[in-house]
């Protein structure tokens, strides 16, 4: 099927899974399949064909179960998403007619109340910068002199992301990304910011796109995934050193300068 979108769902018992898929299935408009990923549970599903269950037997991490759902996805393009997240009309469509092979594309990200379902009243991200922060991590921040600079460019680079959705070429995944690396990362965070280095080292680029948006769970709700589990603890100080430690000489010397000049 031409143009077929793979929607990768790394998935550890979150309450709003299904309210995710709804969303997906009700407001997407091109040829799509859901590929769930339950990383080391299970749970009942709707009968659809553009459903796919990928059930990991032991749990791998929201990394290890990124790369499981990518291995199995049969699109031209993948989109990753949370597990708690809704979507505008059209969203699939309105992102995939621009996307270029050497991108990584994000939305206006809104915050959701997952138990009302709805969007809160908070001014939405779009921009972001990409900081150390507390000489810990790297960090997405916003960026309102760029949202400023670009109010009218519906469509234009940005510096970070958060990884909880994103669209890109499968080629582009399969010769530049290949994996997200669990043992260089710890099975959880960092997952955008090594995208998005490696996407930078191959000529890429990292697009808002803000003719559509989706919305997110806010972080005063309870996580699931990214808290980690008894097999896979979270790590975050092992994630987030390590990926400063490999990353740090060529943000300082190549997209820090980039960035100030935007």
């Amino acid at each position: 099927m031409k143009n077929l979108l793979s929607v990768i769902i790394p998935s550890y018992k979150d309450p709003f899974l299904h309210k995710t898929i709804d969303s997906i299935i009700k407001n997407f408009e091109g040829d799509f399949e859901i590929v769930v990923i339950l990383d080391g549970y299970w749970t009942e599903f709707i009968d659809d064909p553009r459903l796919k269950i990928v059930h990991l037997g032991k749990n791998r991490g929201m990394r290890g179960a990124i790369n499981a759902g990518v291995a199995v996805a049969k699109g031209d393009y993948l989109m990753r998403a949370d597990e708690h997240c809704l979507f505008a009309k059209g969203f699939d469509t309105t992102i995939l007619k621009d996307i270029k092979d050497n991108e990584i594309v994000t939305a206006t990200r809104f915050f959701l109340d997952p138990k009302k379902w709805e969007v809160m009243d908070i001014k939405p991200v779009q921009h972001e910068k990409l900081v150390i922060q507390g000489e810990m991590k790297f960090a997405g921040q916003r960026w309102p002199s760029r949202d400023k600079k670009q109010k009218d460019v519906m469509i234009s680079e940005t510096m970070a992301m958060q990884g909880s959705c994103w669209f890109m070429k499968k080629s582009w995944w399969d010769k530049v990304i290949k994996r997200l690396e669990t043992e260089n990362y710890g099975p959880l965070y960092q997952d955008s910011h090594e995208m998005v280095f490696k996407t930078w080292k191959a000529g890429g680029r990292i697009m808002l796109n803000r003719n559509s948006w989706f919305a997110h769970k806010h972080r005063s709700f309870t996580r699931t995934h990214s808290n980690g589990t008894t097999e896979n603890p979270s790590n975050n100080s092992f994630s987030w050193g390590n990926a400063l430690k490999i990353w740090r000489e060529y943000y300082e010397n190549e997209i820090k300068p980039k960035q100030d000049k935007m």
